[in-house]
């Protein structure tokens, strides 16, 4: 008994002394290196098989404000009376509106949201925004339009984050101000 306690201790010290050259024996390898699986790759590991999984229901991305409004006519009209626009009208704002509106916007409602963007001929003429109907939404509906869709348009939510959305209502009012000569 004690050799072996003596060959341990001396295996021991062994291990502990330091500068050497020559690696040392892992004694547990699969926490040094573990396997990596990509995202889009089976896992014999998890429960469904995927390695890339969904996050747990009720969570919210860091930073993410959730949008408490579901589809639908009554919900966007909640939305118009309970929701006010948070971001303040700036150079910047409009700015930022313009491209956001001619990035994601202009292909279906134009640049001058008149409903004639580029895809036109391909589908369903979109409502004009500077329409009269479009200018008495208030903006808390037109936040909902945007976020979660409207017959034919889907929801930009995915693609624009909110404060864009808020930045972009700030553009189409100045457009609807423009076609009416500042009359809303």
């Amino acid at each position: 008994m004690r050799l072996v306690m003596a060959l341990i201790g001396l295996l021991t010290a062994a291990a502990c002394t330091s500068g050497s050259a020559v690696p040392r024996f892992e004694f547990a390898p699969d926490m040094v290196d573990s396997v990596p699986y990509d995202s889009f790759a089976a896992n014999p590991v998890t429960r469904d098989g995927k390695t890339l999984m969904a996050p747990a229901r009720g969570t919210i991305a860091r930073d993410a404000t959730p949008f408490r409004y579901g589809d639908g006519p009554t919900e966007m009209e909640r939305a118009g009376k309970e929701l006010t626009n948070p971001v303040p009208p700036s150079p910047e704002a409009m700015a930022r509106g313009a491209k956001v509106f001619k990035t994601f916007c202009s292909p279906c409602h134009g640049e001058r949201a008149l409903g004639d963007g580029l895809i036109i001929p391909l589908f369903t003429k979109p409502p004009s925004l500077v329409a009269e109907h479009a200018r008495s939404l208030p903006d808390g509906s037109l936040f909902h339009i945007i976020s979660r869709g409207q017959k034919l348009m889907p929801s930009m939510a995915v693609q624009v984050e909110q404060e864009d959305r808020w930045k972009a209502i700030h553009f189409i009012r100045s457009l609807q101000a423009a076609e009416t000569g500042g009359v809303r």
